[in-house]
């Protein structure tokens, strides 16, 4: 007789006689039971048995066990089909599977009822905990449902304040992004922002932050009219370029919050026949695989540590995810490039 769990009749005891053990330690070493010690050879020599006569553990079995499945469930609005941004979920996948796990992904794409019922089924299937992630980082209304499980927010922050959250270092990203600018001789350095500075976005207003902090350290005045408000995409970085480029006193340097607006601001530069980085420096934030290194020439960024806080939140979840509301920001790496250069000799006339 088959056994649930298994493929072609083979049983728990037919991968105990294979691996030279008991029924017992197959069943310890597979389920990967706490507090049990078995050496190296003995779990290699039971994985090796149970792969080769094709066994597969019971996870309804499990469940009733444990009260928990092999699985951490993950919802994320548009996280699978951002191009960077679903590096979260390639390093949430890695961590869950060094620890046996499955990670159990729904893209919601911003729909709230598909939100709602995906993790109403998630619960269902008595998942270990859930990683509730968005493409970008923003202050959010978690729902109450997480509150039954271990739950941790990624890429933005719990509004209420429950729930641990994981988030990038903005206004970290923002000082570096301006000093590598400064180290580079730069005294009249512009940003175009991706948001308004007294908004909820965390981005906007940490990068500023980060931007006026680096601008003080090396005894430089803001500007007003150096700061442009964009709205995060390819336009918001043309337009705003041209006009601080434009402008009675043009920037020798930009800092870009997003690599979208740079990506605008090197098509209004070659549209006033400015170039890069000799005329005008620029530094972005993002470091956007499918654009950054394709620019001409590749862009200075920062990268958004996806993969390592993707990772941290499976380990969050591992420990057993405390509700302090606590917020572990990472520290957003500088990427160079060509786009950043000593300021011209000369001012500069478009």
């Amino acid at each position: 007789m088959t056994r649930p769990g298994s493929r072609s009749g083979t049983t728990m005891n037919d991968v105990a006689a294979a691996a030279g053990v008991s029924q017992a330690t197959v069943s310890l070493v597979l389920n990967d039971a706490a507090g049990t010690r078995f050496s190296d050879e003995t779990r290699r020599r039971v994985h090796a048995a149970a792969n080769e006569l094709g066994y597969r553990t019971n996870a309804h079995a499990k469940v009733l066990r444990d009260g928990v499945a092999g699985m951490i469930g993950f919802v994320g609005d548009f996280v699978a089909t951002a191009p960077f941004a679903g590096k979260i979920i390639e390093g949430a996948q890695a961590r869950a599977w060094e620890a046996g796990l499955l990670l159990l992904t729904v893209n919601t794409g911003g729909d709230k009822a598909l939100e709602a019922a995906s993790l109403e089924t998630m619960l269902s299937y008595k998942v270990a905990g859930v990683v509730y992630a968005a493409r970008y980082h923003r202050v959010l209304d978690v729902p109450d449902v997480l509150a039954e499980v271990p739950a941790v927010v990624l890429n933005s922050r719990d509004r209420s304040g429950r729930f641990p959250s994981i988030a990038p270092q903005e206004e970290l990203g923002g000082y570096t992004a301006t000093k590598r600018l400064v180290d580079a001789g730069h005294r009249r350095i512009a940003m175009i922002n991706i948001g308004a500075v007294d908004g909820e976005l965390p981005a906007a207003v940490g990068r500023h932050a980060g931007y006026l902090r680096a601008l003080k350290e090396a005894g430089l005045d803001a500007d007003p009219l150096l700061h442009k408000i964009g709205d995060g995409h390819e336009s918001g970085g043309f337009d705003n370029a041209l006009a601080l480029m434009t402008g009675p006193q043009p920037p020798t340097a930009i800092f870009c919050a997003n690599d979208r607006t740079a990506w605008g601001s090197y098509q209004a530069l070659a549209q006033l026949g400015l170039s890069i980085p000799r005329d005008v420096s620029l530094v972005g934030f993002d470091n956007q695989e499918t654009l950054a290194p394709h620019l001409r020439p590749g862009l200075t960024t920062l990268e958004l540590p996806f993969l390592e806080m993707g990772r941290r939140a499976i380990e969050l979840l591992l420990a057993g995810a405390e509700r302090d509301g606590s917020t572990e920001c990472f520290e957003c790496p500088l990427v160079e490039r060509h786009s950043v250069a000593a300021p011209p000799k000369t001012t500069i006339s478009p």
